[in-house]
């Protein structure tokens, strides 16, 4: 894949297609918790309803193709509001060419400025090291190894907990003047 410049938008209905094309892959599925065989009717249902407003679901599109998709999910307990869960998957001929370091890029500014969240969790297989390496450039840290999580091309494979901070948590201007 030739080099474009490279845009982050919204993900809507209308991607349905691609998405099924992304997911259908079994280099990006086999990563994901996402099943063989996905039909572009499947993910426009999903797409047409958004599990709620502060969700967050972005595509990065390359020269007119979806080459990438990542959301941010907020648990919906209340004890657990200020956590998320991310998750994100990149098509094989656009890895290493920054769209995965743009779509993190994306999600942790909405994160940090805008969702008042302190905390993004996912998931990774062990074996996975470019993934690996992205999660610690933003600051993911590893917290534990689920043994047999997954179902993975005919083994139960391990997958790493890792989990970033918010690395400057939001605080209060007590001392602005009020009205």
């Amino acid at each position: 894949m030739t080099q474009t410049s490279l845009h982050v938008r919204r993900a809507s209905p209308d991607d349905a297609a691609d998405f099924a094309r992304l997911m259908g892959d079994p280099d990006v599925f086999g990563n994901l918790m996402q099943l063989p065989l996905p039909s572009a009717e499947d993910w426009k249902q999903r797409l047409s309803s958004p599990p709620g407003p502060d969700h967050l679901h972005v595509v990065a599109m390359q020269g007119g193709q979806l080459v990438g998709s990542a959301g941010l999910h907020p648990h919906e307990r209340l004890r657990r509001r200020h956590s998320a869960m991310l998750g994100i998957s990149v098509a094989v001929a656009a890895q290493g060419q920054g769209v995965g370091t743009e779509l993190m890029r994306t999600l942790c500014d909405y994160a940090d400025n805008w969702a008042q969240i302190l905390r993004i969790e996912l998931t990774v297989f062990t074996d996975n090291a470019r993934a690996i390496a992205l999660y610690q450039r933003f600051g993911f840290r590893v917290e534990g190894t689920h043994r047999a999580y997954a179902l993975r091309r005919g083994r139960f494979d391990d997958v790493f907990a890792m989990a970033r901070l918010h690395p400057h948590p939001p605080t209060v201007a007590w001392d602005t003047p009020g009205p």
